[in-house]
């Protein structure tokens, strides 16, 4: 069984490879941030035509992926791959067993299908694309045709099933226009495996409009479906204007980063909204998932337990405190008996569990899910989660082998690269798991528990040392497992826990052998042909355990870069999963590790209570400040202000109005605090 869903994998992964980017565009940049909040591409000056690329939306019940063109005359090609991932369509027979598993009703929606203006006895197509905009919704600034200047706005509904795109049409003449809007009405009806759907296309306005000098006029075009006999989305493009601007208000609003760096401020509030958007409506109740296409109305022990949950608490979004705790309850409902291991993913709305191996999945729930219980601040929270994590921690104690770490069958790259009997990720998110369960227990009054996992924590460490601890070419660093000879990005975990004796070695492998444009590549072979595999999550662990480990000047330079690419460079706004495996897709947890560069990496913020953590703030010397506002984590409503002071660090921490703590600080120092 495990081979054959190994096999399977594969067999989509390599399905989905994405044609190779050019290093020359990899180092373009086409976009500026226009405020903070804001990144504009200005084609009237651009130099670097034809460009592509895409963007991910989504709200609770539709996800669409929006991919444009604008070709060497600016003329704009949009396509549109609206997803609606509660309702499943068949698959045909001849299709392998996986495809349920990305069983989506959707449809990919071309210009075809926008209504066709006349004015002036000739059909009206909007002027070449001035500019392009990213807010939280997706612009296009087209400059005038025939009198008439055109902005359209793309945005998913945040409630419905249902994708709207708005169209502005301004009289820029000096006389008026008549505009006659013809009629578009798409109608497709499928049965599928939970029903009667219908796949709706139709715009709220036809026949003739009058349009004076300087005035405007809108419409809007919707992207719809229903199940049988539901009430079809009937929400005006006001309406989802409106519950759009108010999602991206409170992200605004919420956990709001200020450095003397705009790439990064801008970029964090970015990944704030993919983060927070990517939730869904399930039979599991409110869940995240990852998206890019592939992974929608389920719960994954790496993507949600590991990832985005601990994340949640520091936004104030209650939507996805409640997404977090439905993840972890899932799995908490679904123990396994014996000796088995978790499946790793509960997909299609929890009805299809996923796959055969031990990915190292209990150490993944386990560390994710002793930090959400403290992050949380929620005492009967943490109670509920608790059996979860101590069974994980037991499950992972029964998988040691002789040498003292943890046997899995794989890490969470599944079988896409080798791992060992041993590898050293499972080992080092158990040993996290048992440090942060320590201070849990002791905050649940169970100090006996808290003294075996302090024990366990201890040995844990010792045996990775002793067992990974390796001269991998000539850097004192980690074998990835016993006997493999090659530099691994997940060397960087042991950073990440607090495991820093080899972090001078590790940090030259991660920055200089294993970097590349992209960040962190998976692994290094000198001699490989092979492309440079890279996924952003390894980056972006790898940047949390170099702040962590107090390398802060160098892991600035490197994460500038990267930001910098993945911000205003040729596939933007957001992180994204991997190259080649799945085209770069935006997939929504790699932005919520990138927001945790800054609370856990740059700021050292580790739980030591339901109201208490230590702060390590490790800034670099060119920062003199760094604000991290409103945050939400602890169940509290604080902020953290840091500016530099005769080579000190001024620490304030504001809690509603007030200031709990104000003392001058070494960087690097580590502070307790009460809330």
């Amino acid at each position: 069984m495990k081979a054959r869903f190994t096999l399977l994998f594969l067999f989509l992964w390599a399905g989905m490879v994405a044609q190779k980017v050019s290093k020359q565009e990899q180092n373009r940049i086409y976009w500026k941030i226009a405020g903070d909040h804001t990144i504009t591409w200005d084609l009237t000056a651009a130099s670097y035509l034809p460009h592509s690329d895409n963007i991910e939306m989504s709200g609770k019940r539709v996800a669409a992926i929006i991919s444009y063109e604008v070709d060497v005359n600016r003329k704009l090609t949009v396509s549109r791959d609206v997803i609606f991932p509660q309702l499943r369509f068949f698959i045909e027979s001849s299709e392998s067993i996986w495809r349920k598993y990305r069983a989506y009703l959707r449809e990919d929606y071309t210009d075809q299908f926008l209504p066709v203006i006349v004015t002036e006895e000739r059909t009206f197509e909007p002027g070449p694309v001035d500019s392009v905009q990213i807010s939280g919704m997706l612009r296009f600034f087209h400059g005038p045709s025939q009198g008439l200047r055109v902005v359209r706005t793309l945005l998913p509904s945040m409630n419905d099933r249902l994708f709207t795109e708005i169209w502005k049409i301004t009289n820029v003449s000096h006389k008026a226009k008549e505009l006659n809007i013809g009629k578009t009405e798409f109608l497709k009806t499928q049965l599928g495996q939970n029903g009667h759907f219908i796949k709706r296309v139709y715009t709220d306005t036809t026949g003739k409009i009058m349009i004076r000098p300087r005035e405007s006029f809108e419409f809007a075009v919707y992207f719809t479906a229903q199940l049988n006999d539901e009430k079809p989305a009937g929400d005006t493009y006001q309406e989802v204007l409106a519950e759009r601007n108010a999602f991206l208000d409170t992200i605004r609003r919420n956990l709001v980063l200020e450095t003397p760096d705009p790439v990064l401020n801008t970029l964090f509030y970015f990944s704030k909204i993919r983060a927070a958007e990517s939730i869904y409506k399930t039979k599991m109740g409110l869940v995240h998932s990852p998206g890019g296409g592939r992974y929608y109305c389920g719960v994954w022990a790496n993507d949600q337990a590991e990832y985005s949950g601990p994340f949640f608490p520091f936004l104030g979004y209650k939507t996805g405190d409640i997404a977090a705790m439905n993840a972890y309850r899932q799995f908490l409902r679904n123990i396994p008996e014996g000796d088995g291991h978790f499946w790793s993913s509960f997909e299609m709305e929890g009805t299809l569990t996923c796959c055969g191996a031990d990915r190292g999945d209990a150490a993944m729930i386990a560390y994710g899910a002793s930090q959400y219980a403290l992050y949380s601040g929620s005492k009967a929270e943490a109670e509920e989660l608790w059996p979860l994590i101590t069974w994980s921690l037991d499950y992972c104690e029964r998988q040691k082998n002789e040498q003292g770490v943890i046997n899995s069958d794989s890490d969470e790259m599944e079988g896409r690269v080798s791992t060992g009997g041993a590898n050293l990720a499972t080992s080092s998110l158990c040993y996290g798991a048992l440090v942060q369960s320590v201070k849990l227990a002791e905050a649940l009054g169970k100090k006996d528990t808290a003294k075996i996992y302090k024990k366990r924590a201890e040995d844990l460490r010792t045996a990775i040392a002793n067992y990974f601890d390796a001269d991998i070419g000539g850097l004192e660093t980690y074998q990835y497992y016993e006997g493999y000879p090659y530099l691994r990005h997940w060397i960087c975990l042991p950073l990440v826990m607090g495991i820093d004796e080899r972090k001078e070695g590790t940090l030259d492998a991660l920055f200089d052998k294993l970097w590349t444009n992209n960040g962190v590549r998976v692994e290094y072979k000198p001699d490989a042909k092979e492309p440079n595999l890279f996924w952003d999550r390894g980056t972006l662990y790898a940047f949390r355990g170099a702040f962590k480990a107090g390398a802060a000047n160098r892991a600035e330079e490197k994460l500038h870069a990267y930001s910098q690419t993945r911000l205003v460079g040729f596939h933007v706004p957001y992180v994204v999963e991997a190259w080649p495996e799945g085209n770069m897709a935006h997939l929504s947890a790699e932005s919520a590790l990138y927001c945790r560069i800054f609370t856990e990496g740059v700021l050292g913020i580790f739980a030591t209570g339901f109201k208490s953590f230590e702060l390590t703030p490790n800034i670099p010397d060119n920062w003199d400040f760094y604000n991290l506002k409103n945050i939400r984590a602890f169940d509290s409503n604080f902020d953290i202000l840091i500016s530099r002071e005769d080579n000190k660090l001024h620490l304030r921490i504001v809690k509603s109005g007030n200031t709990i703590l104000d003392k001058k600080i070494d960087n690097g120092k580590t502070v307790k605090v009460k809330l």
